[in-house]
């Protein structure tokens, strides 16, 4: 038998041996296998290296380092943790929409009818066109000086810094009546100055040993460590006695509703470009908080008089003293309805039943204001008007659509574009909250010209 395999072994077979062409082939074999293995390993070694930090992520990074302040990375690690939220989460549902390109599109054309800046544009602003002649968006830069630089270290906080009675009284003058800028159901808010020259917002709260305490660190909780370059920033905090306070960054051109309707209408009137912007911004906030943070945040008060607008016109949410936070996929009974007439959601009125749906819906009547200038409930005018609401669902149903836009956009907004916000609005303000969209779908019909009016409610 060993003959035979011999003799099998040394057939020739074009001009080699059997055997011979056994080991040529195993050998081929064997290098075809270690050739795919060693590509295998440095194809996985060049992913991993990739996957460190893949170039595409690059431009995402700049767009969320804009939303928080660079002095937290030094402060706190609350701004490295919510950028590494941020990332962490990308793909995924909670965040999804871009975060600034348009930011400073249209600034120079943000009212009508401003009296030129007389300076000339200085170091960062370019000329501009219109009403309004320069544009400073590097006024603030990424490099500025932490509002709280200079105060004593010893009452620094994790994510802010704590006042005493006395810093207060002396940055608002002893709490002048001059420096009073507004008078809410929560108490009054005082314009100031820190001892670092800082201009703050000195929020006084009513004397309410019971309610007002609960709701103070229910404000604190909420707002502490929450960073978003569309909220306004909460410095800090002052408990003493009986008293209350809260310390929030100074914004100091108007809110939403003065543009509109109130005492910023002498400077002119908002565009519908700065109109949109500012909503798009104030989406962009509360899909924030209530899809990139945990627990989420419901604010309560969304209305035009909340929304506050900085000088380069980008929308600041302020007020956060109605905020309810909430655990996740958990909607809240209120004990007692709180809210502004005429932006409170159906069912939160009707039954306490509070989510983010309520602010969705309350975005939406703000988000109908800015298109048509009116009062979310205005009794002077006839019955069919007197709901802002109501009377634009049936402009719309009479393919009226043109007729409900503010006489006072000197611009008319293009037709596409005053569709694609009518619908985001009428969505926002659906009776039933389960067909309410999230805020950050909201914001991509905001600022996508590409977004599909769907075919069974086009105008």
């Amino acid at each position: 038998m060993a003959s035979d395999l011999n003799r099998t072994l040394s057939r020739t077979y074009i001009g080699l041996q059997l055997w011979v062409l056994i080991v040529i082939c195993l050998a081929v074999i064997f290098l075809v296998i270690l050739g795919v293995s060693l590509w295998l390993s440095f194809r996985n070694k060049s992913r991993r290296a990739n996957d460190m930090l893949p170039i595409r992520q690059e431009s995402y990074i700049l767009e969320v380092i804009k939303e928080i302040s660079v002095d937290q990375f030094s402060a706190n690690n609350g701004g490295l943790d919510a950028l590494n939220d941020k990332l962490s989460d990308r793909g995924s549902e909670k965040i999804r929409f871009n975060v600034d390109n348009e930011d400073n599109r249209g600034q120079s054309n943000s009212f009508n009818h401003l009296e030129k800046d007389v300076k000339g544009p200085q170091l960062g602003e370019r000329e501009g066109t219109g009403a309004v002649s320069t544009y400073r968006p590097t006024s603030h830069p990424l490099t500025d000086p932490s509002p709280l630089f200079g105060l004593p270290e010893f009452s620094h906080l994790g994510w802010g810094h704590w006042f005493t009675l006395r810093d207060l009284q002396l940055a608002t003058n002893q709490f002048s009546k001059d420096n009073i800028i507004g008078d809410g159901g929560y108490g009054v808010v005082y314009r100031g100055n820190l001892i670092n020259g800082t201009p703050v917002a000195v929020k006084k709260l009513l004397n309410n040993p019971g309610q007002a305490d609960k709701d103070f660190r229910v404000e604190v909780e909420a707002i502490g460590h929450v960073r978003h370059k569309n909220l306004v920033r909460l410095l800090g905090y002052c408990i003493e006695g009986t008293q209350r306070m809260l310390v929030y960054e100074y914004v100091n051109n108007g809110n939403l509703e003065q543009w509109l309707r109130g005492d910023m209408c002498h400077k002119g009137y908002l565009t519908w470009d700065a109109r949109i912007k500012i909503l798009l911004g104030t989406a962009k906030a509360l899909a924030y908080l209530h899809e990139a943070i945990e627990p989420k945040v419901v604010h309560r008060d969304i209305k035009s008089s909340n929304i506050l607008i900085d000088e380069n016109f980008d929308a600041k949410i302020s007020d956060f003293g109605l905020a309810k936070l909430l655990g996740d996929g958990k909607s809240h009974i209120a004990t007692r309805v709180m809210g502004t007439f005429g932006y409170v959601a159906p069912e939160y009125a009707n039954s306490g039943l509070l989510n983010e749906k309520s602010d969705v819906y309350s975005f939406g009547v703000v988000l109908l204001e800015a298109i048509t200038g009116r009062y979310p409930v205005d009794y002077g005018r006839p019955q069919p008007e007197v709901n802002m609401v109501e009377w634009l669902k049936m402009m719309v149903q009479l393919r009226r659509f043109e007729d409900v836009v503010d006489p006072n956009i000197e611009t008319r907004p293009q037709t596409s574009a005053l569709k694609r916000a009518l619908l985001a609005a009428l969505r926002c303000v659906d009776t039933d909250a389960d067909k309410r969209p999230k805020m950050s779908q909201v914001a991509r019909m905001l600022e996508s010209e590409e977004y599909p009016v769907p075919r069974e409610v086009r105008f």
